[in-house]
């Protein structure tokens, strides 16, 4: 196990590095993602095909999100890492809610009061997610309306649990780093 360092003890340099690191990786990262959902091709839509990327990007976003709570337990400075892991878990999880409702539409054009492109699509399940419902896009169809009603369940499990969550991990590694400084103190 490496030692780890408290965040007293990192130099401007290594701090640097962190923080260009915890600005970049998410960057790239969200960039490659965008970039697929605007750029790939979309197979034919069916409600089905819906359901199974909903659910296979649901695990995604759940893998994506044990991997970054993860990288916060063993994190020289988890609170910079929790902002990374911010930083990439909400994109992924609205590009993943911006597929469905886009391969929706592509399967039944009535689902929604206008025709959705991807960055329509897109647009709408951030409307949803931060709550502000201009109104322009509403769900139509009860399938729709489901998957609207899926996301704000969703959403309040990711801002409140997910927050708390977060916060508990970060204060378990630093409490854990802490320790660990002590321990190897007193070992010396």
């Amino acid at each position: 196990m490496r030692k780890k360092v408290g965040t007293s003890a990192i130099d401007a340099s290594r701090r640097r590095k962190l923080i260009a690191g915890a600005l970049l990786r998410p960057t790239l990262t969200v960039f490659a993602l965008g970039s697929a959902y605007f750029l790939l091709p979309w197979p034919d839509a069916h409600t089905g095909g819906a359901f199974a990327l909903l659910i296979f990007g649901g695990i995604a976003v759940l893998g994506v999100t044990a991997w970054q709570v993860k990288r916060i337990l063993d994190s020289d400075v988890p609170a910079l890492q929790a902002v990374e892991m911010a930083s990439v878990v909400v994109p992924t999880y609205l590009l993943v809610v911006a597929m469905t409702y886009f391969a929706v539409e592509r399967a039944d054009p009535a689902s929604f009061t206008e025709p959705l492109s991807r960055m329509a699509a897109l647009y709408f399940s951030l409307t949803v997610f931060s709550t502000v419902g201009f109104g322009d896009i509403a769900a139509q169809t009860d399938l729709a309306r489901a998957l609207v009603s899926l996301q704000i369940v969703c959403n309040l499990v990711l801002i409140g649990f997910g927050v708390r969550f977060v916060v508990a991990a970060v204060s378990w590694s630093k409490q854990h780093r802490t320790q660990q400084e002590v321990t190897d103190e007193a070992s010396e």
